[in-house]
């Protein structure tokens, strides 16, 4: 049986919303359009299944063709290959490096190196979410992080500057660099109940307060790394804790 479609030309790039949620959502082109199918697409547009699955593929070789752009957001911009609005092409940006709490809760303060890597498939089990949005998730977190990490100025801006990322998202990413950068323990079982945007708040504040940028205005707003005085200080006070007597009296 054939199909009759109406067809036109144009060199403006179509995306898709929905079909990009499922590719970033680590979905095979095959569950895609059983998604698809499942949402009642078919009977809103009257297509075919077999159109719908050639819509898929072409969306999804699509996003595999733009995700090297994606891996350096500036190059989008500038590319001349695609015509995408900036509307969307600030949409695709935004997306592609949106995570998961549920994720991230996992990997925040641990190193991101291969070792941390390899264990993204018992992430991916614990949490519900495809291994390959795991990863890409993962990446982006390690991206972001070689690219600022030893950079001088404010870690939102430089951020916000090299992915263009909305300010909300890029204040999420740089507490993910700050947890990682200093290796702040937050998997404890005492910790679990904090979800990531409680760490996201007290990142923020340690940033402001308790970095090298905070403490000595020479260093150019060094955001990443705590001063080391203000450590040793913070060691000392570890008394406080440990003696039960001394920490109700201060606590007076």
């Amino acid at each position: 049986m054939t199909s009759e479609l109406d067809i036109f030309v144009g060199n403006t790039t179509l995306i898709d919303e929905d079909v990009y949620r499922l590719w970033l959502d680590g979905y095979s082109v095959n569950d895609a359009v059983a998604l698809r199918v499942r949402s009642g697409i078919l009977e809103q547009t009257g297509a075919t299944t077999g159109v719908l699955q050639s819509d898929t593929m072409d969306h999804y070789r699509t996003f595999h063709m733009l995700e090297r752009l994606l891996h350096a957001p500036p190059k989008l911009l500038h590319q001349l290959i695609f015509q995408i609005p900036p509307s969307r092409q600030a949409l695709l940006i935004e997306r592609y490096y949106t995570f998961d709490e549920a994720f991230v809760r996992e990997v925040l303060g641990k190193k991101l190196s291969k070792g941390t890597k390899k264990d993204l498939d018992d992430i991916s089990t614990k949490t519900g979410i495809t291994l390959k949005s795991c990863r890409r998730q993962f990446d982006n977190f390690k991206r972001v992080f070689k690219v600022v990490e030893e950079m001088r100025g404010s870690l939102v801006d430089n951020i916000q500057q090299h992915f263009l990322l909305s300010d909300r998202l890029a204040r999420d990413y740089a507490a993910i660099v700050f947890f990682a950068n200093n290796r702040f323990e937050t998997g404890k079982k005492k910790l679990q109940y904090l979800s990531f945007g409680d760490f996201a708040f007290c990142a923020e504040l340690m940033i402001q307060n308790w970095t090298l940028g905070a403490v000595d205005s020479q260093m150019d707003d060094m955001d990443v790394d705590l001063d080391k005085e203000f450590l040793q200080d913070l060691k000392e006070l570890k008394v406080l804790v440990a003696d039960k007597d001394l920490l109700d009296l201060h606590k007076r």
